[in-house]
């Protein structure tokens, strides 16, 4: 019998005044998480059992510790975009006292040319904080710092998107119809040394979709406590989580952010990816956000953008909502190209998403570009979904486009009217 991929699960977060709960120990065979402690001889790798049970408590101790009533200084763990534009990077420094805004914080800087940033010749890079959230890991007056990345002369290197949201969601027009956004974003988990989805069979697959869907049960759910950490983590650190369930495809989590307003659904995503991969990293586990890992008759991972203006939330709002969609119709190939890399293996047409040829919208139909729900539609006012974002997106560049593209930008009348026609939309 085939055994299924599901690793011992260790992970813990730390929030300050409560005591570690050993993790159980399961019989047989098991993809488990090894620990590492300091030792005198340096860095000692140790397997999972009772001998080392002793040294493990010790340090969880010391990880646990809460620094308040010995020092007024903090932990800043400064979190940035690495190369990729999707890895995050992070490290940490003594802040002297607790602080309560960004501005407060020192800038920083760190070696472009190890994260594929800078040339070596000139590779140092600066760190602006820019929202600071408390730090679930460590506790106390401990926080998390997301940081835009500037070249020393204070141009924002390629990789800083935060920097172009900023100046859109600074503008007058955007800031007076207070964009919220709520996101919805995907996540596949994988066992560390076995790259196929949790609770899968080594080498072979589940059952077909179905079961798996909001579901409870050991041969239905899978990662459930890694979602339930996250979750948890994120409401401590400040972030405007609102809710989480597990999806279509068995080892896929979804957790949604929002509503949020302007910049901070960015800073807001970002926060929850870090806190994300550090669970995932403690328990052992890979979290990819490859928006179609698995191909075949599974579901893909995406980030379906719920967005809203001041104008479309207020009476006579759903005649706002058309003409945005009408304009997002008519920048359909702009929007695809920044909506993240791999996305034509999710948007197929097939598994609730369009064609990403085509630009489509309906109301209540998941397998459009943009889904219209009932309620907005009997009350007239409400909110649209964007459903082709990737769950590898970049969220400043997702919403940033939104507010441009339905607050700032305007069609010419003759490109409006063909495209009200082809959509069947009257604005």
């Amino acid at each position: 019998m085939a055994q299924a991929v599901v690793p011992a699960m260790q992970c813990q977060v730390g929030v300050r005044g409560r005591s570690a709960v050993p993790a159980r120990q399961p019989a047989g065979r098991v993809w488990g998480v090894r620990r590492t402690a300091r030792a005198t001889s340096g860095f000692k790798v140790l397997a999972l059992g009772p001998e080392t049970t002793g040294v493990i408590q010790r340090m969880q101790q010391l990880l646990d510790m809460d620094t308040t009533p010995f020092t007024d200084k903090i932990i800043a763990e400064y979190i940035w975009v690495g190369g990729s534009g999707i890895d995050l990077m992070s490290k940490s420094r003594t802040i002297s006292k607790p602080v309560e805004d960004p501005s407060e914080l020192p800038k920083w800087n760190y070696d472009g040319s190890s994260t594929g940033q800078a040339p070596g010749e000139d590779s140092e890079v600066i760190l602006y904080p820019q929202a600071i959230f408390k730090d679930p890991f460590r506790g106390g007056n401990n926080i998390l710092v997301i940081c835009d990345t500037y070249t020393p002369q204070g141009e924002p290197i390629p990789t800083n998107k935060r920097h172009m949201a900023a100046q859109i969601f600074s503008d007058p027009k955007v800031t007076a119809q207070v964009p919220w956004f709520g996101i919805e974003h995907d996540s596949i988990l994988m066992p560390r040394d076995v790259k196929w989805p949790l609770g899968w069979p080594v080498g072979g697959y589940p059952g077909p979709q179905g079961p798996y869907y909001c579901a409870v049960g050991s041969d239905k759910s899978f990662g459930r406590d890694i979602s339930d950490a996250h979750y948890k983590a994120c409401l401590y650190a400040g972030i405007e989580i609102s809710g989480t369930d597990g999806e279509v495809m068995p080892g896929q989590w979804e957790y949604q952010v929002g509503p949020s307003v302007g910049i901070d659904a960015g800073d807001h995503i970002w926060a929850s990816r870090y806190i994300l991969e550090r669970i995932t990293e403690q328990a052992g586990v890979v979290l990819t956000l490859d928006p179609k890992p698995i191909q075949g008759d599974w579901n893909g991972a995406g980030c379906h953008t719920n967005y809203s203006t001041l104008s479309m939330r207020e009476d006579g709002g759903f005649d706002v909502i058309k003409k945005a969609i009408l304009n997002l119709s008519l920048r359909h190939d702009l929007h695809i190209a920044a909506y993240g890399e791999g996305n034509e293996r999710r948007l197929t047409g097939l598994h609730e998403t369009a064609s990403i040829s085509d630009f489509s919208w309906g109301v209540a139909n998941r397998g459009c570009s943009i889904r219209v729900g009932r309620e907005t539609e009997a009350k007239g006012k409400g909110y649209l979904e964007d459903r082709r974002p990737a769950s590898n997106m970049d969220p400043y560049t997702v919403t940033a486009l939104l507010a441009e593209t339905t607050i700032l930008w305007e069609p010419t009348l003759e490109a409006e009217a063909l495209a009200a026609k082809k959509l069947a939309l009257k604005v």
